[in-house]
Formats: structure tokens, sequence, C-alpha cells
């Protein structure tokens, strides 16, 4: 008879290797990427061209090697364009990159944006002085309103008698009215009335798919998705967009009611900043 732990005891658990199991059955993010792309019976050339996606990306993410995409955010859009093209869920294989890689980015907390809101000055008593003022102000402003009003009782009427008909051409109180300014011809651009004290950006997919982060001045992500050809996008924020366009070739923007004239090219990724005034990428 043994004292001690039993053989039960020292065997793995049964659960641990099962999930074990598992994890060595799941593919990696590349590889599945891969198996679907030949099961679909495409090149990574067809992927490219599909996706606008350069082709050594696709072969640097079908090797499981993310450093290429230049960042979290831009791999998770790759790997979303990627799996979309072949026919494959997107939401396992962002999951499983959140895993290995420490999951997506938290984001801005909301609070400090109202702190101010929180602040309130402490009680006050009345201020009679200011009162005092704007009383007396109140009354000299009805006076004066009074007065003014007296005085032209007569003159009104007096001008009517001794003048011409208000229709007449010679009588030096008639007014000749403008003719109305023709209506402006309606502008190209879905934002051409933007107002002057913020940053507005629209972002057109004419030439074809791409995919697009927008964040604020803050930081905070505004857009993170793929536009197809003929959509289009409009952000706005008090003093600054920032823009990551994954195949700029493919965009048509419009900054602050004027079109960005940038000869971007196809399947190239901009980083671009703009601001208010006058359109300016920072």
């Amino acid at each position: 008879m043994s004292i001690g732990n039993s053989p039960e005891d020292e065997r793995p658990f049964e659960d641990e290797r099962v999930e074990e199991d598992r994890e060595e059955a799941r593919p990696s993010i590349g590889r599945a990427l891969q198996q679907a792309r030949i099961a679909a019976g495409l090149t990574v050339d067809d992927v490219s061209s599909a996706t606008r996606v350069r082709m050594n990306i696709v072969h640097a993410i079908e090797a499981d090697d993310f450093t290429a995409c230049g960042g979290d955010v831009y791999a998770r859009g790759h790997i979303r364009t990627l799996a979309k093209a072949v026919h494959l869920d997107p939401a396992p294989l962002l999951a499983q990159y959140g895993e290995e890689h420490g999951g997506r980015p938290a984001p801005t907390p909301a609070a400090p944006l109202f702190e101010a809101e929180r602040i309130r000055p402490e009680r006050r008593g009345p201020n009679w002085t200011a009162a005092m003022v704007a009383a007396i102000v109140a009354v000299i402003g009805f006076v004066g309103f009074t007065m003014f009003q007296g005085g032209d009782d007569g003159t009104g009427e007096a001008n009517v008698a001794e003048g011409s008909t208000p229709g007449d051409s010679a009588s030096p109180t008639t007014k000749t009215k403008k003719p109305a300014d023709p209506e402006p011809e309606p502008s190209d651009s879905a934002i051409a009335a933007a107002p002057q004290d913020k940053v507005t950006v629209q972002v057109a997919a004419a030439d074809g798919r791409s995919w697009i982060a927008a964040r604020d001045h803050n930081g905070r992500m505004l857009f993170d998705g793929v536009l197809k050809q003929g959509d289009s996008k409009t952000f706005q924020d008090s003093s600054k967009i920032h823009l990551v366009l994954g195949d700029a070739g493919a965009i048509d923007l419009f900054v602050n009611g004027k079109k960005i004239e940038d000869d971007f090219q196809p399947g190239s990724v901009e980083r671009l900043t703009y601001t208010k005034g006058d359109p300016e990428a920072g």
C-alpha cells in the first residue's frame, strides 16, 4: 500500500491535453490563408490584383511575418482583406492574431474629455453691484429708445406728403432692388461647404477597393475597414484627421472642400494628416 499521490494524480489533466491537441491542430494565420488561396485556385498574383495588397506583403503574411505590414492596425487590415479574397471568415483569424500579438490596442478613454464638466466653481452670493449696473443700463437704454421713437413720429409722414410716390425713381429714399445673384453651380465635392472651424475629409474609392483607417486628433479610431469601388466615407474633427490608405491609387480625396490632386500610385500605402484651412498633408 503506497503513501502519497496516486498514479491518477500524476497524469496530466485531460483538459490540458485536449487544449494542447487543439492548438497543434489549428494552423497558423499565414498557413490558413495560403491553404484557402490554393483551395480557391488562386495565385499570389491573383490575390494581389484583387486586393491591391502588394505581392511581397502577401508572401510575408503567408509566412506569418507581419513586420512588412507596418504595425498591428495595418496587419489586421491586410488579414481581413486577404481572408475575404480567399473566401475565409476573417473573424477567427483576427482573434488568433490578437491572442498571439497582445490583442487590439485599448481605445482612448472618454473620461478625460469630459473632465472639465465635473469641475464646478464654488457657490457665491449674488453680485449686487453688477445687478445695479445692469438695471441702470437698462433704464438708460429704454429712455433713449423712447426719445428716438418720439422724434421720428412726424418725420416719416412729412417725407411721404412732400416727396413723390414710393415707386418714383427720383425719390432719394427709394432704393433700387439689386438683381438676385445667380445660384452657384453645385460642387463636385459633397463637402464643398465644409465648415472653416473644422477639418473635413472625404475618402472615395473611385478606381477600385481599398482598405483605409482614420483617426481624430486624440488618436481615437474613426474607421477601420475596406471601401468598395463607388463607396465613400466622410470624417470631421475640430483640428486634425490622420489617414492611412492601403491603396492610395484607388482613392479620391476631398479635404475642406477641395480635391487633393496628389499623384498616388496604385498599390501604394500612404499615411496622411490634414488640418483646418487650405488642405496640406502633414
